[in-house]
């Protein structure tokens, strides 16, 4: 709420008075102004970069050990469908035959629709409105789905998006994965240049060790923050790191607040559409989001 102080304003019946009052005031007292003491500016949070195992003070999470919808405290629904901008074909929902808690998972269901009409459904939530996070470490545990057209995501965007439309607002792409492509992880970051124009970048082909699919198990993905420089882990192990130097002269919007984001994306110009060969449903079982910061 913008507050807008009104100036002093004497009216024309009250002028006389006041201004007597005011000038007795000033004749008969001689009072030592109180100058108010400066306010210190907010204290900025776990904004100093620390290794990984330092985060240790759980400050949220969700165990996801309800069932039924999410939980209503911590997350909202994206809904809708018209392709997000990527040509996708899936239509969100807030159906739990496409978002629900099971056996302490949560699952985000991609369903092919008999009727055809929407195509396909799937489920988008996001934190919004319920928890911002800024400098600290994330982990989400998580299986991943797989097979042609099937798009992952674990990911962030700006708090302020309403009023800084994107890119402005960022993007924080902790994991993507193109489900025909189930050995392979991304990371990218969405910003602006100085004139609006999207830009970003990233690192991709990120692999397990073993090399074995990321559909076949749990694996926990990590992004920690701290003021100009964000990293990004795999099971414990960092793999990028991206600072405010990567952008050169543009806007750095990475010290903001932002929101999680957690969907099951179907076709669309980043991976082709599901054919033939593609499997419905498809699930990303999430076992927990945790937000940590150091002492």
């Amino acid at each position: 709420m913008l507050l807008i102080p009104h100036p002093f304003r004497l009216s024309p019946a009250g002028a006389g008075l006041s201004l007597a009052l005011l000038l007795g005031t000033s004749c008969t007292e001689n009072k030592t102004p109180v100058i108010p003491a400066p306010v210190a500016p907010p204290t900025v949070v776990n904004a100093d970069t620390r290794d990984y195992a330092q985060y240790t003070e759980l400050m949220w999470s969700d165990e996801f050990n309800g069932s039924g919808p999410v939980d209503a405290t911590k997350w909202m629904y994206d809904t809708g469908g018209g392709g997000w901008g990527n040509q996708e074909l899936e239509t969100y929902t807030t159906s739990t035959n496409n978002v629900f808690q099971n056996s302490g998972n949560l699952i985000i269901q991609a369903n092919k629709e008999p009727s055809g009409s929407p195509a396909y459904t799937s489920g988008r939530v996001l934190t919004k409105g319920k928890q911002n996070f800024q400098y600290g470490r994330i982990d989400v545990r998580a299986k991943l789905p797989q097979g042609q057209g099937v798009w992952p995501a674990i990911w962030m965007l700006g708090s302020d998006i309403d009023q800084n439309n994107w890119p402005k607002c960022g993007e924080i792409d902790i994991m993507e994965l193109r489900g025909q492509n189930p050995t392979e992880i991304l990371t990218t970051m969405h910003y602006a240049d100085n004139s609006g124009n999207h830009q970003q970048s990233g690192i991709d082909h990120i692999k397990l060790p073993d090399g074995s699919s990321f559909a076949n198990d749990f694996h926990t993905y990590s992004v920690v923050r701290s003021k100009d420089q964000i990293r990004f882990y795999l099971d414990g192990a960092l793999y990028y790191s991206f600072t405010s130097g990567t952008v050169g002269s543009n806007p750095y919007p990475f010290n903001n607040n932002f929101f999680v984001v957690l969907n099951v994306a179907v076709g669309g110009n980043f991976l082709g559409n599901p054919n033939g060969s593609t499997v419905f449903p498809q699930q990303m079982q999430v076992d927990y989001v945790r937000y940590y910061q150091y002492k």
